[in-house]
């Protein structure tokens, strides 16, 4: 993986913060809805992701911001939401790591998923859930562990029952994928913050706002 890629996926600046991703989030969440209104109308769900079919590539990218019907997307949004924040109390880049999670989910989908029309974001919030829990186990800090306890207690059982395969009318395996996505982004990230050039910068930063 390029190394400006590898870059990205870490907060330069340190300064990762709730109150400033809040806004980010709340614009990308507000897409995802009004998305959805106007698909009351445009019929957008053609959209969505079909594996390995050359029509369906552009549902890698738009699957996220596509859902069925209200329960789908309310379902979706809350989780989503709580992943997001959640990222704020990482080192990590909310978008590079939401954009890379949500290539590396729909390309998998794509190139390894049923036959099927898959839309929603719960292939991003399968990634999300299982970014948060690995990056715990990588990272190996205690703001890391926390935030890994928090998302495994609440969501878990929703991880677990969300993968089981052949479930009718839902798409475990963009779940599963999803989940394998983030996994990986969190071990790629965990790598490229544990590098002592990234390590001694990180030290660096602490001292320099501490004088």
């Amino acid at each position: 993986m390029p190394r400006r890629v590898l870059r990205s996926l870490v907060d330069s600046r340190n300064v990762h913060t709730i109150r400033r991703d809040f806004i980010s989030i709340a614009a990308f969440v507000a897409i995802i809805w009004v998305v959805f209104a106007l698909d009351r109308f445009m019929a957008l769900e053609q959209y969505g992701l079909i594996p390995r079919n050359v029509r369906g590539l552009v549902g890698i990218v738009a699957m996220p911001f596509l859902h069925s019907d209200l329960s789908h997307i309310i379902g979706n949004t809350v989780p989503l939401v709580v992943t997001l924040l959640l990222l704020a109390g990482s080192r990590a880049n909310s978008g590079a790591i939401v954009v890379l999670i949500t290539v590396l989910a729909g390309s998998g989908l794509w190139l390894f998923g049923r036959e099927a029309l898959h839309i929603g974001a719960s292939g991003l919030v399968f990634g999300l859930i299982a970014f948060h829990v690995c990056s715990g186990f990588f990272e190996r800090r205690f703001k890391s562990i926390i935030i890994a306890l928090v998302v495994g207690g609440l969501y878990a059982g929703t991880l677990f029952n969300g993968v089981l395969p052949f479930q009718k009318g839902v798409s475990w395996d963009g779940h599963l994928i999803g989940a394998i996505a983030g996994a990986l982004v969190a071990l790629i990230t965990a790598k490229w913050m544990l590098q002592p050039e990234n390590v001694e910068q990180t030290q660096h930063r602490r001292r320099f706002t501490n004088t």
